[in-house]
């Protein structure tokens, strides 16, 4: 791997590095993977179409057997990448855990499970999500029944191993998901005891946004002359996705928000705050006013986020306020409006944050909030991505028609 490149952002500060590919083969459509027809059904009938740049690029290797970095953010359509590997090269007559997918939080798992179960329909997969927050017992009575494959956290995972509930002498493909996340929420240790008990010569494939050094350390340890495929920032979907600002003083924020929820037709949005208490402060003002939102940070239990995710997935409530917990990989399909309430402190939150408001081609709107004081900080972001956030017009709901009604 190389270190950055005079091109890029040496703004990576927390001593990131951009990374060479060293794999440019391209496969343009699912048909010329050569996969089991069960599986390309799957896909087709999932609403893919045609392979993203990072499908295009990703798929292939993995099924080939090489160890596999893929750079590529939030909303590229990784999740499909390692997962349709995965399920072409399971042994379906084996009823054992073949294939292992560490994600950094208990949200992200499961969606990766939910994929991998729709991708694999006509597969009959049986993938099973090991997370926190969940009975242990449950765990292992459904391993100890077989399943080919198993997506979780870092924790339970090891502790599956430990207790011999999950099995890994037929393990043939380690996944990491989101490593940049996993390290940065203090889980290397773990990842290193569980790749401990994996055989020898297991595949490994690791996808990052970001590749900071901590990250190149793991790959040289655990990879073996890996395939480096970076989907660079002007592939990503900012794409199709409308991004505006409205400068405001600090205080008028809230006044402004109920402005435009009454001038706009939202079908679906996500609102984004900085901080849990800001987002229980905005969600209680909101409620007072009689507006109809959810809301979802950290410190709550695992069951009252599934519920409301159920219920946000569902549409029976529209907008939902939360913090960064829920910018990376989760994937409400009919979200359509992003608003960053505050603006992410960190650049690389930003596309985590709006790119689910367009995901796959489908248009979104991402309105910021932004103060005098904020002002550096989004000419920081236009910078890191190369785009342009323009001013919000001041007639709104005529600019909403343009969009799809947000």
């Amino acid at each position: 791997m190389a270190d950055s490149d005079s091109n890029n952002q040496s703004a990576y500060a927390n001593g990131n590095v951009t990374m060479e590919s060293n794999y440019d083969e391209v496969v343009d459509s699912f048909d010329a993977l050569k996969l089991n027809e069960n599986l390309l059904r799957g896909i087709y009938s999932y609403g893919f179409e045609r392979p993203s740049a990072i499908q295009q690029r990703g798929i292939k290797p993995i099924i080939e057997n090489y160890d596999t970095i893929g750079q590529a953010q939030s909303g590229t359509g990784k999740t499909a990448t390692f997962s349709i590997a995965a399920l072409q090269i399971i042994n379906y007559d084996l009823m054992s855990c073949q294939i292992l997918i560490l994600a950094p939080t208990r949200e992200l798992a499961q969606q990766i499970q939910k994929v991998v179960l729709a991708l694999g329909d006509y597969l009959k997969v049986q993938c099973h999500a090991c997370v926190g927050g969940t009975v242990v017992r449950d765990d292992v009575l459904k391993l100890k029944a077989g399943v080919h494959m198993v997506v979780g956290t870092p924790g339970r995972v090891y502790d599956m191993i430990d207790k011999k509930a999950l099995l890994t002498d037929k393990m043939k493909l380690f996944i990491l998901d989101e490593a940049d996340e996993m390290l940065s929420r203090g889980f290397k240790g773990q990842i290193h005891e569980v790749f401990k008990k994996l055989p020898r010569d297991i595949q490994v494939a690791l996808f990052s946004a970001t590749m900071p050094n901590e990250i190149l350390e793991l790959t040289t340890k655990f990879m073996r002359s890996p395939k480096r495929i970076l989907v660079k920032k002007d592939e990503l979907t900012l794409e199709g996705i409308k991004q505006f600002y409205v400068l405001i003083e600090k205080d008028y924020k809230f006044d402004t928000l109920c402005d435009l929820y009454e001038s706009v037709t939202i079908t679906q949005a996500i609102i984004y705050c900085n901080t849990r208490r800001k987002v229980d402060t905005l969600t209680a003002k909101m409620q007072e006013k009689d507006f109809t939102v959810s809301s979802m940070h950290g410190e709550m239990g695992q069951k009252e986020r599934d519920l409301i995710m159920r219920e946000f997935r569902s549409g029976s409530t529209r907008v939902l306020i939360t913090t960064d917990l829920l910018a990376r990989g989760i994937d409400v399909q009919q979200v359509s409006l992003v608003i960053n309430y505050d603006l992410p402190v960190s650049p690389d939150n930003y596309i985590h944050r709006i790119g689910r408001s367009g995901r796959f081609g489908r248009k979104g709107v991402a309105i910021n909030f932004v103060t005098p004081q904020d002002m550096d900080a989004m000419k920081s972001i236009e910078n890191y991505y190369n785009t342009q956030i323009e001013e919000m017009p001041a007639d709104v709901s005529s600019k909403s028609k343009n969009t799809n009604n947000f």
